[in-house]
């Protein structure tokens, strides 16, 4: 498939491609995370659960305790790794 050579010469572009990734990324990593706490520590008998402010182990690991760590994770992401993009057609001169 040929590249539209609008697409490989506006740099909006390239830097929307990185941020999608990352986005792709973190949201991944998130359910790697959900999924391992929910069924690594819920596939015990219901008598093992420990609790957590009266929530079984795995729940606030998974659900509480990734939304923390979520949180965490794209604010870092969005302040190392986003740039402010102007949305206005960028002219040929600029673009040099």
């Amino acid at each position: 498939m040929k590249e539209d050579p609008m697409f490989s010469k506006d740099p909006r572009f390239k830097i929307a491609k990185k941020e999608a990734l990352i986005g792709v990324g973190l949201a991944i990593f998130n359910f790697l995370w959900w999924y391992g706490f929910a069924y690594g520590l819920g596939s015990r008998s219901p008598e093992q659960y420990r609790y957590i402010l009266g929530f079984p182990d795995w729940f606030f690991y998974s659900c509480i305790g990734g939304l923390g760590v979520m949180s965490i994770l794209v604010i870092f992401a969005i302040k190392k790794f986003f740039k402010e993009v102007p949305f206005e057609e960028v002219s040929e001169e600029e673009q040099s």
